[in-house]
């Protein structure tokens, strides 16, 4: 179509065509951070309206500003050593096409920075996934003291793999769980009475691996003489003493992995909203534009001990002394 440019003002030009129609072009015009919006579940089409640009233009606008984002685990790499050795690890389940099943994100969080410091998209959560991750961490120079999380063997093997002096803190609420489902406790009532005196005085209160072998004998004597389920269960948590009470021996390090469930819920309300990605690639991507805004948004939930934390950067807390905030965001 035949065009003619009718000036400029400001860095707006005013065009016209021959059937007399007219446009201007703002040449100063600036787009926002779309992966931003994105991330944090504007849809394409609002965030369209909001810069003028076409639902295409704006889409292919945010798979670029996606590809250009820094790896996270790279990052770690390369700007952070600051780091309390206590690592809660924990694996969300995705759908990507291509896949018959879910497959794992595997990712730590630093407990005491709240920093989410390496993540992997896995086939599948295996032993070699985990070594894999376990890989990916040393690399950052990563100071594991103990990682906590839910029964898997896989955890156990990788960690013992790369860090043979790092120990393992399996988590009470999953334990527990894993407990009453073996009961049957919320059908059943046979062993209602035994579970919640294990519970309570087991995993409610604190113990370390020698103070909890007297109560579990105590709960010998008053529940399990007579039956084989229970005794057999009490055998089980005593001869996992130093799995299940490895936290009292570490300053700071929690019995349960409630902080990165937290962040699980918040992940699953958006992954709710995508309802699963087109290819391995695309979700890697996705997925690591998430951890990236996680890491730079400021915290606002934080209480107890670590209520100085909120309004700051969860990555300002683990950046090398002296390192210039990545400026990607």
């Amino acid at each position: 179509m035949d065009t003619r440019r009718r000036g400029v003002r400001r860095g707006v030009c005013r065009f016209s065509c021959a059937k007399g129609h007219s446009f201007s072009v703002d040449y100063n015009k600036k787009f926002p951070h779309l992966w931003i919006r994105h991330i944090d579940g504007t849809p394409t089409r609002k965030l369209a309206n909001q810069v003028g640009l076409s639902i295409a233009q704006t889409y292919a606008k945010i798979i670029d500003e996606l590809d250009r984002l820094p790896n996270n685990n790279q990052l770690t790499q390369e700007y952070c050593n600051r780091f309390c050795g206590i690592l809660i690890v924990d694996g969300k389940y995705i759908k990507v096409r291509g896949y018959d099943e879910k497959i794992p994100w595997i990712y730590g969080m630093d407990y005491l920075t709240h920093d989410i410091i390496i993540s992997m998209l896995a086939p599948s959560e295996n032993s070699a996934a985990l070594t894999k991750f376990f890989i990916l961490l040393k690399r950052c120079q990563y100071p594991l003291q103990i990682v906590v999380s839910d029964d898997r063997e896989a955890i156990a093997q990788g960690l013992a793999r790369i860090y043979p002096n790092g120990r393992l803190q399996l988590c009470h609420n999953h334990y527990v769980e894993n407990i009453r489902k073996q009961l049957n406790i919320r059908t059943d009532p046979t062993h209602r009475l035994f579970f919640y005196a294990l519970k309570m005085q087991v995993f409610t209160a604190d113990h370390d691996t020698e103070s909890v072998r007297p109560i579990l004998q105590k709960l010998f004597l008053q529940f399990a003489q007579q039956d084989v389920v229970r005794q057999t269960l009490l055998k089980v948590i005593d001869e996992r003493r130093n799995a299940l009470f490895a936290h009292a021996s570490i300053k700071h390090c929690p019995k349960n992995s409630n902080l990165i469930e937290l962040y699980n819920s918040h992940l699953q309300a958006r992954l709710k909203s995508i309802k699963g990605f087109k290819s391995f690639h695309s979700a890697a991507r996705w997925l690591n534009a998430s951890v990236l805004r996680r890491r730079t948004l400021p915290l606002t939930d934080c209480r107890g001990k670590f209520k100085q934390l909120n309004g700051h950067y969860s990555l300002a807390f683990t950046l090398k002394k002296g390192t210039i905030f990545p400026g990607f965001i």
